[in-house]
């Protein structure tokens, strides 16, 4: 089957076409739908199979949307952290992703299509945060409709050119392919250095619970920053002596703390990868000894129940929350 055929079938079945792709997509499955809407509104004859086609591309991102929130209001923070868990880019952790849609609220959903990774961690993070099931289905529906409604018209702004592109592709078939196959290998690419570069980052010095716990019993013990996530602290309750920050706001976080007092950050991400990034910005300002925890909040609640010790955690001086 040449391009052009392929054209013809898409024009054929748009409706079905453009619902199974962007579900597909919003569900997280790595098929991109902006080239599928884009062709399919330079396809589109009148302006009725345009609004069908839209129709069908806005109804299959919100049925992805209330798959993600229903998992997001079940599930809580677990579907959160196994979406950062599938992620080939373990920095982009979900702890981060949360603090910004709890700052912006329900806009936060309307551009959620338009920023590459936030598509398909806002709908479970509106879920797990309990937002109102009508007001999600609104944002989400103006943002899905502008999303696809935008690729759609500049693909029917573009349709004239439409024809002699796909002769032009049908002519070279061989070398559009390459380009398509050359763009996917540049793609994964990058994401596998993102990889390899954020365990270079990682790769320094943790402190491990049972070390963090004697540490809390000395007479200087290290101050804590829990930088979990607004869901995952309200879930599991806060850390008794830390101070709970956000990745973007660690300054106003550590603004009173000496440079010298040590420093231990904890998450609960992949690879610790917020912790991570939080503890080389606060030696990078100037803080004389900083470390992350060693597995996160999950690794600190088991030394927790192994040790059985709530006296280590009581001997923290109690710091103000921001």
């Amino acid at each position: 089957m040449n391009i052009a055929e392929i054209a013809e079938a898409i024009e054929r079945n748009a409706v079905p076409v453009v619902f199974v792709n962007v579900l597909l997509e919003q569900l997280g499955v790595p098929v991109p739908a902006v080239p599928t809407l884009l062709l399919a509104g330079s396809l589109a004859a009148t302006p009725l199979t345009l609004g069908k086609v839209l129709a069908a591309a806005v109804l299959a991102s919100l049925v992805a949307d209330l798959v993600w929130y229903v998992a997001g209001r079940s599930l809580g923070y677990r579907v959160l952290a196994g979406l950062c868990y599938l992620s080939i880019n373990p920095a982009s952790c979900v702890t981060q992703t949360e603090a910004r849609f709890v700052r912006w609220g329900l806009p936060s959903l309307v551009i959620a299509k338009f920023i590459p990774g936030f598509s398909t961690v806002a709908p479970p993070i509106a879920g797990a945060l309990r937002m109102p099931l009508p007001g999600f289905l609104l944002a989400a529906g103006i943002g899905a409709l502008l999303w696809a409604g935008l690729a759609m018209g500049a693909g029917w702004l573009l349709r004239a050119a439409v024809p002699d592109a796909i002769a032009l592709l049908d002519r070279n078939a061989g070398i559009a392919l390459l380009v398509v196959v050359l763009s996917l290998a540049v793609w994964l690419a990058w994401k596998v250095w993102q990889k390899v570069r954020f365990r270079r980052l990682a790769a320094f010095p943790h402190i491990t619970p049972p070390e963090l716990f004697a540490a809390l019993e000395a007479d200087e013990p290290p101050l804590l920053l829990d930088l979990r996530g607004a869901r995952m602290i309200a879930e599991t309750g806060p850390i008794l002596g830390a101070v709970a920050a956000e990745q973007d706001r660690l300054d106003h976080a550590v603004r009173d703390w000496p440079k010298a007092r040590p420093i231990v950050t904890l998450c609960a991400c992949p690879q610790d990868a917020t912790a991570v990034h939080a503890a080389r910005n606060l030696l990078a300002q100037g803080f004389a000894s900083v470390r992350p925890l060693k597995g996160g909040y999950e690794a600190w609640s088991k030394e927790m129940q192994r040790s059985g010790s709530v006296k280590s955690m009581m001997s923290v001086p109690l710091l103000t929350r921001i």
